[in-house]
Order: structure tokens, then sequence, then C-alpha cells
């Protein structure tokens, strides 16, 4: 005959379910099934909690009010996770986010933007002639999208037309 365990936590222990509960210890959440642990996570690591009180819906062992209730986040922050774990499972909390792309540096457009550049016109200017914001052409000149224009140096005709004088060594002539 099974036995059934007794609801018993230990002192400090917030209670999910009548048989799980979570407690923090220093930089440590720990949830027990009765008195014994059966995970831990730092407290930063939200992607650990968000993949561990999704599994916890999903396995039936905790429904998503008891979840928002128990750690005080919304019912809707609750769900959206679990949504996140059915769709992408245990991964999806531990991806780095999806970079957008920009849609108005399209390659067309850098192409013309370069074309800008090289012919000398400052951020300002090609940001009036093309209406693109002057922030979005310093985002692609600072990610290297878009090379920057250098100066060429002027060289003065006079200067490189003489020699050097010869350079005198201890008093030698």
């Amino acid at each position: 005959m099974p036995q059934v365990q007794l609801p018993v936590f230990p002192v400090g222990t917030t209670a999910i379910t009548a048989e799980l509960g979570f407690e923090r210890k220093e930089k440590h959440v720990v949830y027990l099934n009765g008195h014994l642990p059966v995970f831990t996570h730092e407290v930063d690591d939200l992607g650990s909690f968000r993949f561990f009180t999704s599994q916890l819906i999903a396995n039936g062992t905790a429904s998503q009010g008891q979840i928002a209730e128990a750690f005080g986040v919304p019912l809707v922050t609750v769900k959206r996770h679990y949504r996140r774990f059915r769709e992408q499972g245990a991964a999806g909390f531990f991806q780095s986010p999806k970079r957008r792309k920009g849609h108005r540096l399209t390659p067309e457009r850098l192409v013309e933007v370069q074309a800008l550049l090289d012919d000398g016109l400052s951020v300002p200017e090609i940001s009036q002639r093309t209406g693109l914001l002057a922030s979005t052409l310093h985002k692609a000149l600072d990610s290297g999208r878009l090379k920057p224009f250098k100066k060429k140096p002027i060289l003065r005709r006079g200067l490189m037309e003489k020699p050097l004088p010869a350079r005198r060594v201890n008093g030698a002539p």
C-alpha cells in the first residue's frame, strides 16, 4: 500500500501546492517536494525559473494560477512562458533573443548611401536627401555595414619638391 507523504515543509518554505514548495537559501532558490529538494537555481536565473515552473504546469504538478499566486507574478506572464515551453521546449528559455533586421537600410539603400558617403557628403546631408534618420546611418557606420568617407591628405607642392636638409650627427658637417 503506497504511503501518503505529509505536507511538511521546512521553516521558511513557501507552498506552491500541498506537496510542492520553494525556499530561498542565500543566492539560490530550492524547490521542495515535502522536505526533499527536487530542483535548484540561482535567484537571478530567470531562464531556469521559467523553465521549471512551466515544467510543473506541463506535468500537472501545479496549475498556472498556483504558480502565479506563489511567486507573485501576473497570470498572463505565466501563460506566456508556458506557451513558449510548449512551442520551443526547454531550449526556448536559454537561447538569446533573435535580433530584428532593419527594414530601412535594404541592400539597395546601403549601396545608395555608400555612394553618397564616398562623394563626401556628411551624415546629416545624407539623412535629408534620403529621408533616413541620422541615427540609423550612424548605427550602420558603427556596425561596419557602411564605410565612412576618408578625406585624402592634401599635399603641398612646395614641401614635396625640395629635398630635406641633411642631419648633422655630433657636430659633423
